[in-house]
């Protein structure tokens, strides 16, 4: 097919003021440039893409935030001769790929942009009799095999036949910072993945528990994080690690032992706040999902988040286990999480599940939790 250029169309950035829309389309075309070279044009509300390498460019679009479709298209100056001539190739191609036939039912969807001597209508009905005199196929308008579309924009005309799914979202990089806790699991890789949908920067924090956990985590952490920058151009993940083990190890020592775990996220949270502040981030992000380990009852996520005044962000809260991995194996994380890292040690047999906050504060001020967990944060790494 002898396209030319890729039609990408936006979603909620329309709804947004001018001021906003305009920026947001800035960052929206930055954001495709550091995908894949490219040269683009911004016009009424619409994104035209120019790739160096085309099949690099098709390929690559579905993983620019912001962006709800995509067509490869092919362009034509927007006057009958221009486009009967481009149609009447398009047409060739289409039969040659064989995507249309004699028996494929079609459809022509015309929209014009701009003043033309030409209703929509009459140039949908022109352009189908273009293809019928190349192919006599089936006009159904009601349930076509195949929908060809021609758009005209002022004096330039497009021809296409694919809507291919973007991710949607926001572009990245749009609103704001956030801190993720990104462990090696299946759940917290998906919350970031969801985050930066919605237009965040991200910063993974990695608590490494050593030696409670061994150095296996460490690196499934930098290849999910590697794995989540294919979706990250225009503002790569930022890495950051915490020497936690210390810290954990006093909270074994000093605290109830079923309080462990409830205590290893409270101390996290503290960290992540701290470095949130230190970046000049908005919010503490994490993979929550209401029930589905112990740290994650109602009450365990009310006693973790005390003394936290950064809003921390769960966006899995309501997602079952089936549902986040789903995700996960369609951004391909699911596999990296999959892989043994030994787990970590210092889980209890019976931990608790319905923590009391009075008695969480009682434990925190036991292990000194302040010092502690500023001594922790005195060891975080960066590896980028």
């Amino acid at each position: 097919m002898n396209h030319d250029l890729i039609i990408a169309r936006y979603g909620e950035i329309g709804l947004k003021s001018p001021k906003i829309r305009s920026r947001f389309e800035k960052r929206l075309v930055k954001n495709i440039k550091a995908t894949f070279e490219c040269e683009v044009d911004r016009n009424q509300g619409r994104i035209y893409i120019f790739p160096k390498d085309f099949d690099e460019g098709i390929e690559k679009l579905n993983r620019v935030f912001g962006i709800v479709s995509y067509s490869p298209a092919t362009s034509t100056n927007a006057n009958y001769d221009a486009i009967d001539e481009t149609l009447t190739r398009y047409t060739e191609d289409l039969i040659a790929e064989n995507i249309l036939d004699e028996n494929t039912k079609f459809a022509i969807k015309c929209r014009r942009v701009g003043k033309h001597d030409f209703t929509s209508q009459e140039m949908a009905a022109h352009c189908g009799g273009v293809v019928r005199n190349v192919v006599m196929a089936p006009v159904d308008l009601t349930n076509p095999d195949l929908t060809i579309f021609v758009e005209i924009r002022e004096d330039k005309a497009f021809v296409y036949h694919q809507k291919i799914k973007g991710p949607g979202g926001l572009p990245l990089g749009t609103q704001g910072k956030v801190v993720v806790l990104l462990s090696s699991g299946i759940d917290s890789p998906v919350a970031a993945y969801l985050m930066m949908k919605r237009g965040c920067e991200i910063v993974a924090l990695h608590c490494n528990n050593d030696p409670f956990s061994g150095p296996k985590v460490t690196e499934n952490f930098n290849l999910l994080v590697d794995q989540l920058n294919i979706y990250a151009k225009g503002s790569p993940i930022k890495k950051r690690v915490i020497d936690y083990g210390e810290y954990l190890t006093v909270a074994k020592e000093k605290a109830p032992e079923k309080m462990t775990c409830v205590l290893c996220k409270s101390g996290m949270y503290r960290i992540a706040e701290k470095l949130a502040q230190k970046l000049g981030a908005d919010a503490i992000v994490d993979g929550s999902s209401v029930g589905q380990v112990a740290s994650q009852t109602l009450s365990n996520i009310l006693a973790t988040r005390y003394g936290v005044e950064m809003p921390i962000l769960s966006p899995l809260i309501g997602l079952d286990k089936e549902e986040i991995t789903a995700i996960a194996k369609d951004i391909g994380t699911f596999e990296i999480s999959k892989i043994d890292d030994g787990g970590c040690s210092a889980v209890p047999k019976y931990p608790e599940t319905r923590a009391d906050l009075d008695r969480v504060k009682q434990a925190c001020e036991d292990m000194n939790q302040d010092v502690e967990v500023e001594k922790a944060f005195m060891n975080i790494r960066i590896l980028d």
